[in-house]
């Protein structure tokens, strides 16, 4: 091996750092873009709201779809702006090996773990605590326009925008340097962290949410299945929170919880023996 073989391997830890290092560069620019659209929604908002009080109108259903389209433009944008190249195969937006019975095992993978989450924070006296008390408060009763509104942002827009950023990006670009679980994890905490609210709640959600989303995008080598399981575990959790079904009885959510995360374990068995031999490596 010549001098300069030698020199290219001892400067290739360098390198994987420095990719780190941009890739929490970009998460901090995407955060700060997300208070800067905040903001500016805010104050169209109470423009074409001037008689409605701030707190009524900032736990109102316009303020929270326009700050999850403000979350979401920060997000993309971040990526155009920033990430070159942002092309498909950069961000694993190229299908995988997955199957249309494999992505249906995993949407309902990602709906038993969203509802064994949700009855779990019931179970242990989270339920009326936290954002996603608010979330619920607007959400239920919605018809027409708002809940079309609702499941256009909250599911496809934000779930898209959401899985691009942190599993097409992010994850992508730290398992480069570290591997894919420690790039999970740390995606997933990123994710979560977004989320944060007073009681911190959602961010647990969104974490552990986050470390199945990664491990989809893993065990396929694409985000598209992400992307698809984010977005109907949005859409099906406006729905059921519009339509009154959201579960409060302890003893309900006791079964529940037992059933869907029994039936969460059970996708997860059947995605590991689905996977074809030459599909990523398990995580």
């Amino acid at each position: 091996m010549g001098r300069g073989d030698r020199r290219g391997l001892a400067g290739a830890p360098a390198r994987l750092m420095q990719g780190v290092w941009r890739v929490f560069a970009t998460y901090v620019a995407a955060v700060a873009g997300i208070f800067a659209a905040s903001g500016m929604a805010i104050v169209t908002l109470r423009s074409m709201f001037p008689d409605t009080p701030d707190q009524a109108l900032l736990q109102s259903l316009p303020a929270l779809i326009a700050g999850s389209l403000a979350s979401s433009f920060a997000l993309i944008f971040t990526l155009l702006a920033i990430v070159q190249p942002a092309t498909p195969a950069a961000l694993r937006l190229l299908p995988g090996w997955e199957s249309g019975r494999a992505l249906a095992v995993m949407a309902l993978g990602m709906l038993a773990l969203g509802q064994t989450l949700d009855s779990l924070t019931w179970l242990v006296g989270f339920g009326e605590r936290g954002s996603m008390v608010i979330v619920r408060r607007v959400l239920e009763g919605a018809v027409g326009p708002d809940l079309f509104g609702a499941v256009l942002v909250f599911g496809v827009i934000a779930g898209t925008a959401e899985e691009l950023f942190f599993r097409g990006y992010m994850q992508t670009r730290l398992t480069e340097a570290w591997g894919p679980a420690r790039a999970i994890v740390v995606s997933a905490a990123c994710f979560g962290v977004l989320h944060l609210d007073i009681s911190g709640v959602h961010m647990a959600l969104a974490f552990a949410m986050g470390l199945y989303l990664g491990f989809v995008v893993e065990r396929t080598g694409s985000v598209l299945p992400a992307i698809v399981c984010h977005v109907v575990n949005n859409v099906v959790y406006t729905l059921q929170t519009a339509f009154g079904g959201t579960l409060q009885d302890r003893r309900t959510n006791a079964v529940v919880a037992a059933a869907c995360a029994l039936l969460f374990v059970l996708c997860l068995a059947w995605l590991r023996r689905a996977s074809p031999p030459g599909a990523p490596t398990a995580v």
